[in-house]
């Protein structure tokens, strides 16, 4: 059994997951990620972070980050992630990930982060030019950021699995050193519908930065586009549908339909056996669309409602602050710190 410091008055288990300010959300996040985060609402404390901090450790453009955090909090409310059930804070807002932060980074093994897969991938690829310490130092500031409120659950997409496991080596090592700290979070990696691939190369996970956008279903894209990036979708030379590894854009459809539908991939294939590619690509369509329309719906209301936005965050990182400070004073007298005057 992993040992922790049980600093919660809730008898409800805390669930945190945090995303970056992308702006503009598609399917795969949708699917794999955020509308899962929904099933966790009823029966546990919610903490859903904007990490703007780990936003900047590539060039951006100031104006463009602060309307994209708006926006990614607006799409997260029309998701589903009511703010009268769920705490969403911004990251910068809240005075403890950095200097948590820092804390763990004396504790991180430099050739731990240097073997980090994704600051492999990204600091060798020729568009980088600079590359900053940021990026390195990127899955630390991660892991401060769950556990700083002491999670219990964290659910992350298959890509963050080596990034979670460098968190609970953290907290394994802190509370070695200085005494029973931190939960060592359970790792939540969903299986239905985790792995939307682009429509255009299936080989591939959907991506906000593929460079072929055909490839890729935004929810705001509005009907008639979404029904022709469906429709242009890569299938292959027979007409069977059905899911299968040599079949990767059947199966990509497929999985998208069911997660549209919540039926099963293999009801699916039943019901649509015989059916040209065109024919079953215009039910896709159709059942996104469907699926799509509330979400925009939502976000027609209150993407542009500043005011409505900013006391969202407010009041979500009010609580999330207060919690945060209650671990750092911790962390702060065991580390040997003089507690801090607020």
């Amino acid at each position: 059994m992993t040992p922790f410091f049980n600093m919660s008055d809730s008898p409800r288990k805390t669930v945190l997951t945090c995303a970056q300010p992308t702006g503009n959300l598609h399917l795969g996040n949708y699917f794999g990620a955020v509308r899962n985060w929904t099933s966790y609402l009823d029966d546990h404390e919610c903490f859903f972070g904007i990490v703007d901090q780990h936003a900047i450790t590539t060039p951006y453009v100031p104006a463009e980050l602060r309307q994209s955090v708006y926006r990614t909090l607006a799409l997260y409310i029309s998701c589903g992630l009511d703010p009268s059930r769920c705490h969403l804070f911004l990251q910068s807002q809240i005075t403890g990930h950095t200097e948590l932060a820092w804390i763990l980074g004396c504790l991180c093994p430099l050739g731990q982060l240097e073997r980090m897969t994704q600051f492999k991938e990204k600091s060798q690829r020729e568009d980088v030019g600079f590359v900053g310490a940021g990026l390195l130092f990127y899955p630390v500031l991660m892991a401060a950021d769950i556990l700083l409120y002491n999670a219990d659950v964290v659910p992350v997409g298959e890509d963050q699995k080596q990034h979670l496991e460098l968190c609970r080596d953290l907290a394994i090592k802190f509370n070695a050193t200085y005494s029973n700290t931190f939960r060592v979070p359970d790792v939540a990696i969903p299986k239905a519908g985790a792995r939307i691939r682009s429509l255009q190369s299936p080989d591939k996970k959907m991506s906000k930065s593929d460079p072929n956008q055909s490839g890729c279903v935004y929810l705001l894209d509005p009907p008639e586009v979404i029904r022709k990036k469906i429709m242009s979708a890569v299938t292959d030379s027979s007409r069977e549908i059905r899911a299968s590894a040599e079949k990767p854009g059947i199966t990509n459809l497929l999985n998208i339909l069911s997660a549209s539908t919540g039926q099963t991939v293999e009801a699916l294939e039943a019901a649509h056996d015989g059916l040209a590619y065109g024919e079953f690509k215009a039910v896709v369509a159709d059942a996104v669309i469907a699926c799509l329309a509330p979400i925009q719906a939502r976000f027609a209301e209150i993407g542009e409602d500043r005011s409505y936005l900013d006391n969202v965050l407010k009041e979500g990182s009010e609580v999330a602050q207060k919690r945060a400070y209650r671990l750092l004073s911790k962390v702060y007298r065991k580390a040997g710190f003089i507690e801090r005057s607020r």
